[in-house]
């Protein structure tokens, strides 16, 4: 078995990225090698220039180390765009499989998760990659070897070095552990917000309308102030742990001057060695001064990463399945148990039946009935708990979705138009075929409409509609559902927001569906609607109550309303 089938798609694209984190890796190699120039500079300055008064000597290492730093700027601007690359390139191996995941969540979850967050994660932990925090864990490797250099100056100078490292190590301990618990709940109460927040905007004009923005601002800024007093007690703590880790590491870089001077009145070491070693030590004590500085960061990176990992695990690759031939539009339904995703109690239950191609159905029963599940289960939309949805005869489940989709037609009861053009909205944002399109709109009677707005089939519309009346949002849904070579049509209340002379539009298109041998379901509470269908669906509590023809339906249903009037 390959063994990357078992990482997750982000941990095969950092695997694939190596390559440009070990060139990184490599040129920190140098810059840490060029780091210990400073030192060197004084040594030689201290110990040669100052002792034999050579101008030229002073002047030769001088522009040494001028050319040096050039170098070492050179390699650090390098390394930097190595990073900001790779961190480009992670975005754009993993952009299309979150947006999926994204999409999937939302699908699977009724709605309930319908945000960015993972995309959002991803480009937070982007710009992490780009950032100072991540060279700490490049030079990190190098403070053995500066403090190695620092024994060779002198034994007591090396263990001040080992003991401030082992301290400041400590510090960024306690930092993380008195932080991160903070910032992962403060993390996920922002989250939970920024949902909350982007269901109440979506909802404005109830919002408006009913005066209840005073109440939902009150609730919003409540969960505001809690993750405000999370935030600060993580960057309170923080803040502590990065000034004693600063005020500790200037101490020591100073204890190092004035042992390095008692060494030196020793005639132990030279006066040049007591100034190298406390540059050496400044930047051996760098790398974690600089970590637990960006100590936030990292546990929100780390944080970013292991939701990714999870998610991903969550939401597998979807295998491509083999391409079927094009649907005709015959559905059977085997005994199928649908729960909403989630829930738990099922909505459809046991529900059995037959279509043929180029039947219409007509979906009944109360409100609650299940009525709007069983079309979701019939889509492939909702995943079935038990049994079986099968369109001619392969399992919906089995189908591709993006070359089963050119073939249903699907308008749910809150009908929801996308950002872009009219022709683009019919057109299901693919390519906009205009005869295509103008025939979908003839079909829907809404053709003559569309001429009549601003820029005709070029008019620009919201993701609410923009200016469209319900009606109106609802009829250029309805064009878009009939939209090319469709042989399954799924209409969820087609006409709750129709007038009569779109009712009337609406019979035309379901008569001219019929003649097309396109299968259509259409649930419907106006019976005026049911007077062109063949068989009709009654439903009740989730159960499947009656099926058969349109008139042996609706005659049993008949007494039951005149024994109901009666009561």
């Amino acid at each position: 078995m390959n063994v990357n089938s078992k990482k997750t798609e982000l941990e095969q694209a950092i695997y694939y990225c190596r390559s440009a984190f070990y060139t990184a890796a490599f040129f920190s190699l140098f810059i840490n090698l060029l780091m210990i120039t400073p030192a060197i500079y004084m040594l030689q300055v201290y110990d040669r220039v100052l002792s034999s008064g050579s101008e030229s000597t002073l002047l030769v290492i001088t522009l040494l180390l001028v050319f040096l730093f050039v170098a070492m700027g050179l390699l650090e601007w390098m390394r930097s765009l190595i990073l900001v690359r790779v961190s480009s390139k992670l975005e754009t191996l993993l952009n299309s499989r979150l947006f999926t995941v994204s999409f999937k969540q939302a699908l699977y979850s009724g709605g309930q998760n319908s945000n960015g967050q993972p995309l959002e994660d991803l480009t937070a932990l982007r710009q992490f990659m780009t950032g100072n925090g991540l060279f700490a864990f490049f030079d990190m490797p190098w403070i053995p070897i500066y403090m190695a250099i620092l024994f060779l100056f002198h034994p007591a100078i090396g263990w001040l070095a080992v003991a401030t490292a082992i301290i400041l190590v400590v510090f960024a301990i306690f930092n993380e552990k008195s932080t991160s618990k903070w910032l992962q709940r403060a993390n996920i109460l922002a989250m939970q917000n920024r949902s909350i927040l982007g269901k109440n905007l979506m909802n404005a004009e109830v919002v408006e309308s009913m005066g209840m923005l005073g109440n939902l601002k009150a609730r919003w800024l409540e969960q505001v102030d809690k993750v405000l007093f999370l935030q600060s007690k993580a960057s309170t703590n923080a803040g502590f742990w990065v000034s004693l880790s600063k005020v500790f590491r200037m101490t020591a870089q100073s204890l190092v001057l004035g042992l390095g001077a008692y060494l030196a009145l020793q005639q132990e070491i030279s006066p040049g060695i007591m100034i190298a070693g406390s540059i050496l030590l400044g930047r051996a004590l760098a790398p974690i001064d600089l970590l637990i500085g960006t100590w936030k960061g990292f546990i929100a990176a780390r944080g970013q990463y292991t939701r990714l990992n999870e998610l991903l695990k969550k939401v597998p690759q979807e295998e491509e399945p083999m391409q079927l031939p094009d649907p005709e539009g015959n559905i059977l339904v085997e005994n199928i148990l649908v729960v909403p995703p989630g829930g738990k109690i099922p909505v459809v239950k046991g529900v059995n039946f037959a279509v043929e191609k180029g039947q219409l159905i007509g979906v009944i029963g109360p409100s609650g009935a299940g009525k709007s599940t069983l079309a979701r289960a019939l889509l492939g939309v909702w995943p079935i708990h038990s049994g079986k949805v099968r369109l001619d005869g392969a399992d919906i489940a089995q189908w591709d979705r993006e070359a089963l989709g050119s073939f249903i037609g699907y308008l749910p009861q809150d009908v929801e138009l996308f950002q872009g053009t009219i022709s683009e909205n019919i057109a299901r944002f693919g390519t906009v075929d205009p005869n295509k399109v103008i025939a979908a709109a003839m079909k829907a009677d809404v053709h003559e409409f569309i001429l009549r707005m601003p820029a005709g089939y070029d008019t620009v519309i919201s993701g609410s509609g923009g200016v469209l009346s319900g009606g109106e949002r609802q009829r250029i849904g309805l064009a878009r559902a009939l939209y090319g070579d469709v042989r399954l049509v799924v209409l969820d209340e087609p006409n709750s927001n129709l007038d009569d002379q779109g009712e009337q539009a609406l019979m035309k298109a379901l008569i001219t569906l019929k003649s097309e041998q396109v299968t259509v379901l259409i649930i419907s509470h106006r019976p005026s609607v049911l007077k062109v269908v063949d068989q009709i669906i009654l439903m009740k509590e989730g159960v499947l109550v009656d099926y058969g023809t349109t008139a042996n339906v609706l005659a049993k249903l008949q007494p039951q309303k005149k024994i109901a009037n009666q009561s």
